[in-house]
Parts: structure tokens; sequence; C-alpha cells
């Protein structure tokens, strides 16, 4: 049984779902919202008491000022305060993408609050050789879609970070569909996008904190931009990434396989 509630945050009411029993454990994109996580979620709510959320300005959590801009931090805080509200933590947390960022950005600003962290398919494209080029890229990105709308500028997102390559079924090689999803694109395009990749995690806080802290990479991921960008967190960490089903949205196609792993990381910890 899905029940779902809001919560307000500094700047913005956050819709969250809770399921399941058990430990808890957080699951998270950006700005993908709770929907994506549909399925990993059932498949884990057998043994755990699991969260999804909207991230803040996302789907059903809206904003107060529509023009405020997104970042790691901020949605760390708004995750933080989701687990006080739940009400058992610590947590486990798992971030994909620019959720990531979140659970990164967590684990160093409320590292009381969380017990394992998985970063999976972090766009840290700070610690790419290329930096330089890639904020470039980033920041045409965002042009486009003031100038051309959320549309034009996903085809340029998409082939920059590769997830025009993405299988078929996944929501990385649909892009933006329903009206719903061109507007979330929008705000992410605008008000996320930036923030979010020249967000740099502060290495040594996360490697000296009381959390364990692990890189997730997509066993069908070779092609893409955060293949390269999870190395290159996952050897700053000192550890190398754990390989999860599938590509960048493999929690989607491969639900029951990506929930089996992601069990086995959680009971790594120490």
């Amino acid at each position: 049984m899905t029940k779902t509630h809001t919560l307000d945050v500094p700047g913005a009411r956050v819709r969250y779902e809770v399921r399941g029993d058990g430990p808890l454990l957080l699951l998270m994109g950006s700005p993908m919202g709770a929907a994506a996580f549909e399925l990993l979620a059932d498949e884990l709510s057998s043994d755990h008491t699991v969260v999804t959320h909207d991230p803040r300005g996302i789907a059903g959590s809206p904003l107060h000022d529509p023009d405020e801009d997104s970042t790691p931090e901020k949605r760390a805080d708004d995750v933080a305060a989701l687990i006080d509200a739940v009400g058992t933590g610590p947590a486990d947390v798992f971030g994909t993408s620019g959720g990531a960022m979140t659970v990164l950005a967590l684990a160093t600003r409320h590292p009381g609050r969380v017990r394992t962290v998985i970063a999976h398919e972090p766009p840290v494209l700070e610690f790419l050789p290329d930096a330089a080029e890639q904020r470039a890229k980033t920041d045409d990105v965002i042009d486009t879609c003031h100038r051309h709308g959320p549309i034009e500028a996903y085809a340029k997102f998409a082939a920059n970070s590769g997830l025009d390559t993405e299988e078929q079924g996944s929501p990385g090689a649909a892009g933006p569909s329903s009206a719903q999803d061109l507007v979330d694109a929008a705000r992410f395009f605008t008000h996320e996008l930036r923030a979010t990749t020249r967000y740099v995690p502060d290495v040594d806080v996360l490697t000296a904190g009381p959390s364990n802290v692990f890189v997730g990479i997509g066993a069908d991921s070779a092609g893409l931009q955060t293949f390269h960008t999870s190395h290159a967190l996952a050897g700053r960490l000192g550890e190398p990434p754990v390989e999860f089903p599938g590509g960048h949205t493999g929690f989607v196609l491969y639900a029951e396989e990506f929930a089996r792993v992601l069990r086995k990381v959680i009971g790594t910890r120490s």
C-alpha cells in the first residue's frame, strides 16, 4: 500500500510517497520524480520502508517562487526534512543522475541522517579533464531551451550525455513526452542543470564521514558521459564503482535485478 503525503520545506511543498515496512530507504532522482521509481520501490517495499518524492519544483512539488534555482544543497536539505518527517532514520539513500548529486550533498551536509549512500551515475562534470568544455556545452543547452524550448534542448543534452543511445523503453531514450514532462524538462534546463553539473562533492568529507558512500554505474553505460564521471568520482573516493543492471535508467527496465544489487550494497555497510 502506498501512502502519499506533502511536506512544507523552505520555499516549497514536497510531495512524497511511503510504501512498505522495515529499515528506511529513500530513492531519488533529479529531475526524475517519484513516478520513475515506482517499480523499484515496489520491489524493495517487501523488506524496507521506501520513500520516493518529487524534487522541489518538479511534478507535484511546487515552489513558492517558480523562478528559484534548484541546487543539490537545497534538495539535500529537503531530503533531510523528509527523513525527519518519516521519523525512522537514519536512512539508506539511493540517488541516480541529478539525484546522485543530491545524496552526495546530503552525506556532506547531514551525515547523521544517513547510513549508506549510493550515488548512481552522478554527473560530476567538474571531475572530467574537459570540464571547461562541458560547462560550455551545458550553457549551450540552457540557452537553447530559452530560445527554442525543451525539446530542442533535450536533443542537445541527450547527444552530449549519450542518453540518445539508451535502450528504448527507458526515460533516457524517450525524452519529454507528456505536458508535465515538458514543463519539468524546461524547469530542469533553465533552473537546475547548471547548479547540478557544477556541484563539486567534498571528497574529504565523504571519505571521513560516518556514512558508507558507494558509486553505482550501469553495466550498459559505457557510452554515456556518466560512465566517465562515475569512474572519476569512484577513483577519488578510493573504491571501484558498483555495477548495476542496465544503463542510466536500469532501475526502470530491470527493477527486480536492480533491487537485488541495491540490497546487497546496503547489506555491506559496516
